[in-house]
């Protein structure tokens, strides 16, 4: 009796089913395979990934922790070659005398040892006397009418000024000569 049932699948003769349900398990098996060393090779790449991130953590950490100290001891050297200027005032104030000459000469001395940590540490003194006005490094607070000097010459510094490192710090406070009327 034949079958008439349309949605009823053909028999295939014996070889043919054989044949391919042993390509189809065969691919299956491969497929399967090929899938555990993806999932192998997806647990691999996650378990990087996460040791990575790790350890950029702990870099950002360290870094974090080394600008902190850096900042808190930054001034650590500049302050160290203070200290012999400290030393030099104590020993002054220590020193009873009514001598104007003895107190100016100790003065002095301190001044020279501050001037030349300053220099050392990349300081330079801003002392335009007779110079021409900068308004880069100068600050005018005042116009003198003046005979001697040419305009726009400073001819008085009220207050000294300051670059480190080729950055002003301080403008020098400065009188300007104008022309004379």
């Amino acid at each position: 009796m034949q079958n008439t049932d349309p949605h009823a699948p053909n028999p295939a003769p014996e070889d043919s089913a054989a044949t391919g349900g042993d390509e189809r398990n065969a691919e299956i098996e491969a497929l399967t395979i090929r899938l555990v060393q993806a999932e192998g090779e997806l647990a691999q790449m996650r378990e990087i990934v996460l040791r990575e991130r790790a350890e950029i953590e702990n870099q950002r950490r360290r870094l974090q922790r080394d600008l902190d100290q850096a900042r808190r001891f930054a001034n650590e050297k500049i302050l160290a070659d203070l200290l012999p200027v400290f030393d030099g005032l104590d020993r002054g104030l220590a020193i009873e005398t009514d001598d104007a000459a003895t107190l100016r000469e100790g003065m002095e001395l301190t001044l020279k040892s501050l001037d030349k940590l300053g220099q050392t540490h990349g300081l330079k003194v801003i002392d335009p006397l007779h110079q021409p006005f900068n308004p880069d490094h100068h600050q005018a607070m005042s116009m003198v009418q003046s005979r001697e000097f040419e305009p726009n010459t400073v001819v008085a510094v009220l207050q000294k000024g300051f670059v480190l490192n080729d950055r002003l710090l301080r403008p020098a406070l400065v009188a300007v000569a104008k022309e004379a009327e």
